[in-house]
């Protein structure tokens, strides 16, 4: 029987793990497609004849749709009903998936990626505040648990299966993958979702609220995504759109605070609760993706390793992750969260100063267990994380909080990539400089290795001229090995040190409950 028509007597509860599963799986293909397109890139480049900087608008443009709609996807459900909005917006999901995986030109990909990242933006905020109105009270924790494992496992997911789709097929079935598993989670959503018990219709459209927040958002991560490649603001083009972004929000935050029916509820930060919880959602973000980033390009460009075995080293982690989060989901209403958050910044923290200490010999077993301490260390994070910040919004206001919670986690997590990426090539480089100086003065040791190595080339045939010269690439490409590694190291140390701030924030909380301990006092 259709939940809609059900009898009004029955238990509004009875279908909450089939919704569960149904918006976990729209929101694990959201964050799939995140990440596996980056696999598929060169196989991209090459059919649709595209440069590195062309093919790259394939991430960028959908990632900037994505932030975009993630902070209106409150007001956008309550406008057009959730159940509509949320199959609508799995439906755009699944049709741009199509178009992009049908696509012959670069053009073609670029514009049905952005109608995606449309689509998908409504997957992350409006299933977390589903979830919220899903379970009861008292089991709040399982739903939000369930959401936290596919946001946990969907990014691990994405580069072992476009791995191993790239390598078995050709690059368009990394879209065609989300046709069958989108149109079953419509399907279910449709079928078993409910229209939000509090939300409101507004009478008005916020149009210029709308237009500064595309502006100010899009601008922003536009300039996360292409700030490293054009040095920052040494560019004319990147502090252009730092300044258009900064003028947007202020234009944004006035206009929403005075407008009778606001695209973003902004008032919804007067709760100390959620306001600090979103500054460490900010942190989170930060942390966790920025070391996501840089170990994949530690065991593919040290280790060659190919994505499918980073996806190997990575998965148990996950799978910790996910572990963790399902036992956080049966008791973490009974805990505060506090001490559950430190226990897990301590040991993300002891993740990182391990992974910092690995050398250009390390390999995936040396990852094991550092990788596993992760995974239960953001498991405990993220689910009291979450509890404790809603725990004071009214439930009008739980879409716009979980709006702003995975909105700057997002903003986070696209800062902390930018970062690293940054201080990655520049870490590189002065490392680089130190140790080729330190050979320079050593001279004796680094003479008999460059000498030792000329002369195995020469014994296979090669001249001794031409054996110097490559035997000085060789030395050349093992100090810049060596230099990649301490700089890896320092990324690790900052990532930790990163988290580590979300503690001292947790002062500003009046309490560690979850909603659910809240509402029973």
């Amino acid at each position: 029987m259709n939940a809609q028509t059900a009898d009004p007597t029955a238990d509004k509860y009875r279908y909450k793990y089939l919704i569960g599963i149904a918006v976990t799986m729209a929101a694990m293909l959201e964050l799939i497609d995140t990440s596996i397109v980056n696999v598929a890139i060169p196989h991209m480049m090459g059919n649709l004849g595209a440069t590195l900087d062309e093919i790259s608008w394939v991430s960028t443009g959908y990632i900037i749709a994505n932030v975009i709609v993630i902070p209106m996807s409150g007001w956008l459900s309550a406008y057009f009903g959730r159940r509509r909005y949320l199959t609508f917006s799995i439906g755009l999901f699944v049709l741009a998936s199509f178009f992009c995986g049908a696509s012959r030109s670069l053009g073609a990909l670029v514009f049905w990626r952005v109608v995606q990242g449309f689509g998908g933006g409504a997957l992350l905020s409006t299933a977390q505040a589903t979830l919220w109105e899903a379970f009861p009270p008292k089991e709040v924790a399982i739903g939000q648990a369930m959401f936290g494992m596919g946001i946990m496992v969907g990014p691990t997911l994405g580069p072992t299966l476009g791995g191993f789709i790239v390598d078995n097929w050709e690059w368009p079935w990394i879209f065609y993958i989300n046709l069958p598993l989108g149109l079953i989670a419509g399907l279910m959503v449709w079928s078993y979702v409910r229209n939000a018990e509090h939300q409101e219709k507004a009478d008005t459209i916020d149009w210029l609220g709308i237009g500064l927040l595309t502006t100010g958002v899009g601008a922003l991560q536009w300039m996360l995504e292409r700030g490293e490649r054009f040095d920052w603001f040494e560019s004319k083009f990147v502090t252009s759109l730092a300044v258009i972004s900064g003028l947007s929000f202020i234009g944004l935050i006035w206009r929403e605070l005075t407008a009778k029916e606001p695209v973003i509820n902004f008032r919804v930060l007067k709760s100390r609760q959620l306001a600090t919880g979103v500054a460490m959602a900010m942190l989170l973000g930060f942390a966790l993706f920025g070391s996501v980033f840089v170990l994949p390009i530690f065991l593919q460009g040290l280790h060659n390793f190919t994505a499918n075995q980073t996806g190997l080293v990575i998965l148990p982690g996950a799978i910790a992750s996910a572990f963790t989060m399902a036992i956080m989901g049966r008791f973490a209403s009974k805990i505060d969260a506090r001490p559950l958050i430190a226990i897990g910044v301590l040991g993300f923290l002891w993740c990182m100063w391990t992974l910092s200490r690995l050398t250009i010999d390390a390999g995936a077993s040396d990852m094991f267990w550092p990788l596993i301490v992760r995974g239960v260390s953001l498991g405990l994070i993220f689910i009291p994380l979450t509890s404790a910040s809603m725990a004071e919004l009214k439930p009008w206001e739980i879409p716009q909080g979980t709006g702003m919670f995975n909105l700057t986690r997002q903003l986070g997590g696209s800062l902390g990539i930018a970062i690293v990426a940054t201080m990655l090539s520049r870490f590189t480089f002065q490392a680089k400089s130190q140790l080729t100086q330190h050979v320079v003065t050593i001279g004796t040791d680094a003479q008999a290795r460059l000498e030792f190595i000329s002369r195995g080339l020469v014994g296979r045939g090669m001249s001794p001229a031409v054996a110097h010269q490559q035997a000085l690439m060789v030395m050349d490409r093992m100090v810049t090995a060596q230099a990649s590694v301490l700089a890896f190291s320092r990324i690790y140390l900052l990532s930790g040190a990163a988290l580590c701030l979300s503690i001292p924030l947790m002062l500003f909380w009046r309490h560690g409950k979850s909603r659910a301990a809240v509402q029973a006092h």
